[in-house]
């Protein structure tokens, strides 16, 4: 039996998501994209994943030494974003603010779902978050992927590259098979929930002006001022 689809956002305030594997540059394109809007004068708040001050030490505690299954992993995350959900996202909603976000519910239901959790279990979890006003899927090649994240720091961190699921021995190699089943849990969201797919493998400044396009053509931009 199919799971109801998500309900949209209702309140005056707009959501704006970026999703896509580790190094895809989703991050850098969020951050430019709310410079933007703030210089425009607009209300802007900005929540990422994993970020909420009731779990964020558990979570960090629990990788370190390996002490999570898919499903507490999955759950911690769950907590996690509920919290950031009632006590960030819905008041800024509600106030009329751009919020936007560092990853969503999406990343739930591709990573859960590769560590081996059931996809409508995962769904079921998170059903009381509303559907995003824009999601954007940040699509690159898992080589371009790797060498982005590679540029910053020398190594890859250990949940990352999939290493808890014993993949392959190889850190880059288990990082390509981890992401590229996540890519493909992207892909296959795709459809189903609009999101607005952009080559990743493109320069930075093209990517942004892109993206900016995309905001503007779908939610009118005009009515969101700093009071």
């Amino acid at each position: 039996m199919p799971l109801p689809p998500l309900q949209p956002n209702r309140h005056k305030g707009k959501l704006i998501i970026v999703e896509g594997i580790d190094g895809s540059g989703k991050s850098t394109q969020l951050s430019l994209l709310a410079q933007y809007l703030r210089a425009q004068g607009k209300p802007v708040a900005f929540s990422a994943w994993n970020s909420s001050p009731l779990v964020k030490e558990t979570t960090r505690r629990g990788k370190k030494k390996e002490m999570f299954t898919p499903t507490t992993f999955s759950l911690i995350h769950a907590t996690d974003f509920a919290d950031r959900y009632e006590r960030q996202l819905l008041p800024l909603l509600k106030a009329g603010y751009l919020v936007l976000c560092d990853r969503y519910i999406f990343t739930a239901f591709a990573r859960d779902v590769v560590r081996g959790c059931r996809p409508e279990w995962v769904r079921e979890v998170y059903d009381f978050a509303a559907l995003p006003d824009v999601t954007f899927f940040f699509r690159a090649h898992l080589e371009v992927s790797l060498s982005r994240i590679l540029d910053g720091r020398p190594t890859l961190k250990h949940h990352e590259a999939g290493m808890d699921l014993g993949l392959s021995s190889d850190p880059y190699e288990s990082f390509r098979i981890f992401q590229g089943r996540i890519f493909e849990q992207y892909l296959a969201m795709s459809t189903e929930f609009n999101f607005v797919v952009m080559d990743a493998n493109k320069q930075i400044e093209v990517q942004q002006g892109l993206v900016r396009q995309q905001v503007a053509s779908r939610l009118d931009l005009n009515q969101f001022k700093l009071s």
